[in-house]
């Protein structure tokens, strides 16, 4: 047999590429481990510094040590000048951005992110589809579709957060959009056809494409369904930087992107279960876009004082409050907070009951009152409150709507009849904070608002949780 001679270099390189693969895989318990923390509020900053952590590791490998091209080539000293100056960029640019924007704007944040995460592995795919190394192409032209349509459709959910893009939904956005995720397909097997001409020209027009069915599908859809896009993007855009990953043979991209896709993904899935839907009613059946609903009134609405508010809170056994968006908007969480720990020296038990798509992203409730260090233990989920309902004194509804309806229960007619609910309209009293009559996002009334038991406290929840919390103090 031949032996195989290896010359310095070569030993040089070698031993390069196994650190290389021994730090992305390294990289990749980071990503694990960090997962699991970000499973609790308690652990979820330890968990986010491990997972940039693994990131910041696979970055700085991939620049020092990765050899590229027949000739095992470094990175360029000029190259490596620009891919600097565009990290320090973006590391200035991130920061600012995360230590100045608002909790209500989180989920717009979120979209951004989302966007640019897809925009980047479409960009990936364009330039390397007509790379003569690349082993690819279907690879190459899912990265270039999913990441476009996450790019645009994270977009149009940023404008439409943002309230600079309104809802447009007609009876033919469904086939409409039926017709662009068609051509997506057509243009993806004609590109992998060796006979096809002008292939450059139809990368392009797949491109193009794609954005436009990012935009369409989302267009339709309402206020209501918006965390379960988000996640939905989400995962999308996971799956992109995975594609991007395949393309390069990168490992780090590819476990990243699975991790971000697959959690995404399932994440989708369980809030459409709490919405009782399934995801494919979701993208095409616009719940919650300004339909035209049922606006049957069940009674007459009966309003409580501030004082009256603080006595019937003050000598309660048991209160639960259910926040909602609204909470988010008056940026309430911390009148809350302190509302919470005047009932609590006074004997209440106090909870918070979360719904699953309370909010405008997953999670967004738990987020905002963790901000107000609401300790962990006192955010019950939806399916753990319920039960105690009956045996709850007062529920304080803030800001939340269609979770609370009534009608999801008992009226078979109602756009979110079988969405699960929190059951608030089984306590003994309850009192709605809200600006107005207003309808949620699924555009019908509330049952709850004229149920007996129900009073409403009107104004902006920040200002009515302020004057509560000063007419506790006094009693």
């Amino acid at each position: 047999m031949d032996k195989i001679i290896f010359n310095i270099p070569d030993i040089e390189i070698f031993r390069g590429e196994i650190i290389l693969e021994f730090s992305y895989l390294l990289a990749a318990l980071f990503f694990v481990y960090g997962l699991k923390l970000l499973s609790h509020p308690d652990t979820a900053r330890r968990g986010n510094l491990w997972s940039a952590g693994g990131m910041l590791l696979a970055m700085f490998t991939t620049i020092f040590l990765y050899r590229g091209g027949a000739d095992h080539t470094t990175i360029k000293t000029a190259n490596l000048l620009v891919i600097f100056v565009a990290i320090a960029i973006g590391s200035v640019v991130g920061a600012l951005v995360a230590r100045r924007i608002k909790m209500t704007a989180m989920p717009q944040l979120v979209s951004l992110f989302n966007a640019s995460g897809g925009a980047a592995s479409a960009l990936v795919a364009l330039i390397e589809f007509s790379n003569p190394d690349n082993s690819s192409a279907l690879v190459t032209l899912l990265g270039l579709a999913i990441g476009s349509i996450a790019f645009s459709g994270s977009m149009i959910a940023y404008g439409k957060l943002d309230g600079k893009i309104n809802d447009i939904f007609t009876k033919w956005m469904t086939y409409i959009n039926l017709v662009f995720l068609a051509g997506v397909v057509v243009l993806v097997v004609l590109i992998l056809m060796p006979d096809t001409p002008n292939k450059q020209l139809l990368v392009y027009a797949l491109l193009g494409l794609s954005i436009v069915y990012g935009v369409s599908f989302v267009m339709p859809i309402g206020g209501a369904d918006m965390p379960v896009v988000i996640s939905l993007l989400n995962s999308l855009t996971g799956i992109a930087a995975a594609m991007a990953g395949f393309i390069y043979g990168n490992q780090a991209m590819i476990l990243g992107g699975i991790f971000v896709g697959a959690a995404g993904m399932i994440l989708t899935l369980l809030m459409c279960k709490a919405m009782n839907r399934s995801l494919i009613n979701v993208i095409i059946g616009s719940f919650g876009g300004g339909g035209a609903g049922i606006d049957r009134e069940a009674g007459i609405i009966k309003e409580i004082t501030v004082s009256d508010a603080a006595v019937l809170l003050s000598y309660s056994s048991k209160v639960v409050v259910i926040p909602g968006y609204g909470l988010a908007v008056a940026q309430a969480q911390h009148a809350c907070n302190e509302m919470e720990k005047l009932l609590e020296d006074k004997g209440v038990e106090v909870k918070y009951a979360i719904h699953p798509v309370a909010g405008r992203m997953p999670g967004h409730m738990n987020v905002l009152l963790a901000e107000a260090d609401v300790p962990y233990d006192k955010l019950i989920e939806m399916d753990d409150i319920n039960p105690d309902m009956p045996n709850t004194d007062v529920v304080v509804v803030i800001g939340a709507n269609d979770v609370v309806n009534p009608a999801a229960l008992d009226d078979p007619s109602s756009p979110i009849y079988g969405m699960p609910i929190i059951n608030s309209h089984e306590a003994k009293n309850v009192i709605v904070m809200k600006r107005g009559m207003g309808k949620g996002y699924a555009a019908i009334e509330n049952h709850l608002f004229y149920d007996d038991k129900t009073r409403m406290l009107f104004g902006n929840a920040k200002d009515s949780l302020q004057k509560l919390v000063t007419e506790i103090k006094s009693l």
